[in-house]
């Protein structure tokens, strides 16, 4: 699975969001150390805190069938009905849960939908994370 067919299937993901208030869509694409591929997207609520984002949303879907160990995911995002045009990057929640499945060299691929990305590893993008390593002193 290259980056670009990751960023491909993170951009069909977003067709999914149910964004009715912010009007901002987003689909993630997360590859499993097994080859598998789970999409997710963003689903809101009108009462924004039980809102979910596409990262979580596919992490959530993998870790539920038994997946725990991931190489890469392909974040999407822009206004509702738009082609994705500039990257956007995950939110600080989904940085964390990322944390929690994810070694400090996971993938996280942004993408302007024009067949380019910029890649990050989760350390660069979260580097004071909280972990099982700070629980224990």
């Amino acid at each position: 699975m290259t980056p670009i067919e990751l960023v491909d299937l993170a951009i069909e993901a977003r067709e999914h969001s149910y964004c009715p208030y912010s009007h901002f869509a987003v689909g993630a694409a997360l590859l499993t150390k097994s080859g598998k591929i789970y999409q997710g997207c963003n689903i809101e609520n009108v009462s924004f805190t039980p809102t979910i984002c596409a990262e979580r949303t596919a992490f959530f879907k993998a870790v539920f069938d038994g997946e725990r160990e991931f190489e890469a995911i392909a974040v999407v995002g822009g206004p509702a009905g738009k082609p994705v045009s500039d990257l956007c990057a995950p939110c600080g929640v989904c940085r964390q849960v990322m944390r929690e499945f994810c070694r400090d060299d996971f993938k996280i691929y942004l993408s302007k939908g024009d067949g380019s990305y910029m890649e990050a590893s989760l350390i660069d993008m979260l580097p004071f994370g909280f972990s099982e390593r700070d629980l224990k002193g």
